[in-house]
């Protein structure tokens, strides 16, 4: 006898709606593979072309600890088993690992919740339930699947298609790797030149995780510093597979000083303010000695110190880090 359920319309629409709200979010990010840090290189200034390069994906890797070795339970008088396992579509290898399993009733309850019932995290688990009506819930990642089950005597397996993929994340300014703390992704779906949909799948992604995604077309915000160095770039996800994008951002790290004379001591309690040529505000700061990361172009420096302003301009080059200095004069 088959195992899937004859739920009505209307109950299922309301329980795939709940399953948003209700169930716990999975994680956004899973290390399931170990990122490979680049060796840095003498960088040449003004290298490197703004965007996302993605290498060629490979299978995704299983979670480094070892599967937990399936039981098989005792099914007691009255219950019946319910085996689940996942693949990453039809004729796709199955998933080993990283699944969160969570068994619903298929009816909500008079406060109009749909009951969680039994929750797993293993591969391929069993469940041991009474007859009568389920949901099952898959997630992997950011993807899932769900399903309405039936159970009447006979033990049932069901096989659940997740088609995700993963992408693996992290920032360059040439040839150099920006450090994990200085740089942060959001990832959206769709193209970026779609502007329907702005609300973001996963945020503040450092670089070396991996985030688990439905197979599809996505599009990646890089922001380096919390400037004016953003990145746009529109990705591709394919089910079973891990891709590596590096992100090229050109810009350069700046610590700007008020001195009284050339390479002189910073002046405490400083105002700043960095603009375009145009005079559009880029960044403001206060201190002796505020690092801000820029991206490749002309600026103007404003500082203000005891009631007084002092400015100048200066270029940003890619790559190039280092102090820019304001006399007090």
């Amino acid at each position: 006898m088959s195992g899937r359920g004859l739920i009505s319309f209307r109950c299922w629409r309301l329980l795939v709606a709940a399953l948003i709200c209700f169930a716990p979010a999975a994680a956004p990010a899973q290390n399931l593979m170990a990122p490979q840090a680049a060796v840095p290189v003498p960088l040449t200034p003004g290298t490197g072309t703004p965007g996302a390069t993605m290498a060629s994906p490979v299978p995704l890797a299983p979670p480094s600890s070892p599967p937990v070795a399936q039981v098989t339970p005792i099914v007691p008088a009255g219950h019946v088993a319910l085996a689940v396992a996942a693949r990453y579509g039809r004729d796709a290898p199955a998933i080993s690992g990283g699944l969160i399993w969570r068994v619903y009733a298929a009816k909500a309850d008079t406060t109009g919740v749909f009951r969680l019932i039994k929750e797993d995290r293993g591969a391929a688990p069993t469940f041991i339930l009474p007859p009568g009506s389920y949901v099952v819930h898959a997630s992997l990642g950011l993807a899932s699947a769900a399903k309405a089950i039936q159970l009447r005597a006979d033990t049932v397996r069901e096989m659940f298609d997740i088609p995700a993929g993963g992408v693996r994340l992290e920032g360059r300014v040439g040839d150099v790797r920006i450090p994990p703390g200085q740089i942060s992704f959001d990832i959206y779906p769709g193209s970026q030149f779609d502007t329907s949909n702005r609300r973001p799948l996963a945020q503040n992604v450092i670089t070396g995780d991996v985030v688990l995604l439905p197979e599809g077309t996505y599009y990646i915000v890089s922001n380096y510093g919390e400037a004016n160095s953003v990145v746009r770039s529109d990705v591709r996800v394919q089910a079973a597979k891990l891709t590596d994008i590096v992100v090229t951002h050109r810009a350069a790290a700046l610590t700007f000083k008020l001195v009284n004379d050339a390479g002189g001591e910073a002046l405490a309690n400083t105002q700043w303010t960095v603009l375009t040529p145009g005079g559009d505000v880029i960044k403001e700061s206060i201190g002796a000695f505020p690092r801000v990361v820029l991206a490749e172009g002309d600026y103007h420096l404003v500082a203000r110190n005891s009631g007084k302003t002092f400015q100048r301009d200066f270029k940003v080059i890619t790559g190039v880090d280092g102090e820019v200095e304001v006399l007090a004069r």
